[in-house]
């Protein structure tokens, strides 16, 4: 990528790119289908909220000022995948749980007519949520240097992983929660809550202080929400025997955001401001803890 000057060639690249990297973790997300009973998916969850976590880090770390240049900084990501992900190619050994391959209890198509309700609800949900992490994503930088224009890039990566870092451990302890009480639901909801709230400061910002905050609460309270829906989700897909075909769906999730969030933004920022922005994004964010709700109830979701 580095040393492609082309704008299509580049759009091509990112285009493959892309493709191989959806390739690459929707499998992991249905192995863990196949392999995670219902009772720790909240803890599957928490330990997934260290990946994006990692992520992070690495960001923070290669964009120290004098560390790596931007072509040498591609090499050194591109290595530590390889270095990541060979071992799980290499050594992964899947264990069969073929009990969680059955559909249990009411007949096959009875239970996959009640599991598509609240699948569809998750789905739903998870996009709103998507949409303003999507849109904090592309903009955040830009938004903290309206308010302070020194604002640096590694200052904003040192945020980002810090909120992440801080996300990971609370997502293994909503999660660890939501197995011993079994309401794998709750926590969605109410760290959905907690990130309109964020939203809802960032858009009454007006120094770094409170916009900082916001930002602390909605990164905290969204990646917690996101880590633990991917886990949760299994739960609720209509037919164990399809979770790949079905995931794949739910990926969905993730990539309409980025066709949503430049028009929103167009729409909205240059006449409004990004106080606009966010008072938008924080009511979409609500409606998915509103969507959430019905499920967290004990009858929400199908019998296992």
């Amino acid at each position: 990528v580095p040393h492609v000057s082309s704008p299509p060639v580049l759009l091509g690249l990112i285009v493959i790119w892309q493709l191989a990297l959806n390739l690459l973790l929707a499998p992991l997300t249905a192995w863990a289908g196949d392999t995670v009973p219902d009772e720790q998916k909240g803890m599957l969850g928490g330990l997934l909220a260290a990946a994006p976590a990692c992520g992070a880090l690495i960001g923070m770390v290669i964009t120290i000022p004098g560390l790596a240049d931007p072509v040498q900084r591609v090499g050194v990501i591109a290595g530590l995948v390889l270095v990541m992900v060979g071992p799980v190619l290499i050594a992964g050994r899947p264990v069969a749980m073929p009990q969680l391959q059955a559909q249990a209890g009411a007949p096959a198509a009875a239970r996959a007519a009640a599991g598509s309700r609240p699948a569809r609800r998750m789905w739903l949900a998870r996009l709103l949520v998507q949409i303003a992490e999507a849109s904090l994503f592309a903009f955040l930088l830009l938004w903290l240097r309206s308010l302070d224009p020194a604002y640096s890039d590694h200052a904003a990566a040192r945020v980002f992983t810090a909120v992440l870092v801080l996300a990971a451990g609370c997502a293994v302890i909503a999660g660890r929660w939501s197995d011993r009480t079994a309401q794998p639901i709750l926590p969605l909801v109410l760290s959905a809550a907690i990130a309109a709230i964020g939203l809802a400061a960032m858009a009454l910002a007006s120094g770094m202080a409170m916009a900082l905050t916001g930002y602390v609460l909605f990164g905290l309270s969204s990646s917690v929400f996101l880590a633990l829906h991917s886990s949760q989700t299994l739960r609720v897909l209509p037919n164990p025997r399809h979770r790949g075909r079905d995931l794949g769906l739910f990926n969905l999730t993730n990539t309409t955001p980025s066709l949503v969030m430049p028009w929103l933004t167009l729409a909205l920022v240059p006449s409004y401001g990004f106080a606009a922005l966010f008072a938008v994004l924080a009511g979409l964010v609500a409606a998915a803890a509103l969507i959430l709700a019905v499920l967290a109830r004990p009858s929400g979701l199908p019998a296992a």
